[in-house]
């Protein structure tokens, strides 16, 4: 059971810094956000300011530890380029075409691996500010798009690929696995009693009526 109060955030749980696999919240099924205030664009702005600091051109809210449906993305992928897109809630649907390029993660910095996607693609969501958004994304656009809704599923890039080229990077990924495993082991990682109640937290302010 959570009350109203344990929704209250500390000054360090305001702050977000980028996640990386295997770290659970990237494999936990986001819920849709039923509440927007001030905090939640302020996390908006910090997203997009770890996006560009990493040099990325999308980030999912799991990635930062946020278990809500939410992620930005600008195509551009610098600062004042571009547009920014914020989308709340997203739903994909009508994919048609295949295409094949390569991916990479800001949750696996440095790995990258070839990902089949639909080349086209219809969005729905909402930005923080209210308004709808509904369009037909195609190209790097669309690519972008399925590869952040992925995350809010718990879906990895590397979920997508073949066997064959998923064994190509299995390495790099067992490195961040390990290194994981060792730094859990030292107690420089949350425990998972930790991760559980802010995940109940989280959900408790923006999940729930």
């Amino acid at each position: 059971m959570t009350t109203p109060s344990d929704t209250t955030l500390t000054d360090q749980e305001k702050k977000l810094s980028v996640i990386v696999h295997p770290h659970p919240t990237l494999r936990h099924k986001s819920k849709p956000i039923l509440r927007v205030d001030d905090q939640l664009r302020d996390y908006i702005a910090q997203m997009f300011e770890l996006m560009y600091s990493s040099k990325g051109v999308g980030l999912a809210a799991n990635q930062v530890n946020l278990p809500i449906q939410l992620f930005v993305v600008n195509p551009a992928g610098k600062k004042d380029e571009g547009e920014e897109m914020v989308f709340i809630n997203p739903v994909l649907s009508r994919p048609k075409g295949s295409e094949q390029a390569e991916e990479g993660c800001l949750s696996l910095p440095g790995v990258f691996g070839e990902v089949v996607r639909a080349a086209e693609i219809d969005v729905e969501a909402y930005t923080h500010m209210g308004q709808h958004i509904k369009l037909r994304a195609t190209g790097y656009l669309a690519r972008i798009l399925q590869h952040e809704f992925d995350h809010l599923n718990g879906v990895m890039f590397f979920d997508r690929m073949s066997e064959a080229k998923r064994l190509e990077i299995q390495d790099e990924i067992s490195e961040f696995e390990d290194d994981y495993q060792v730094r859990t082991s030292i107690g420089n990682v949350e425990s998972a009693e930790q991760w559980q109640a802010w995940i109940r937290k989280l959900e408790s302010r923006y999940c729930v009526k």
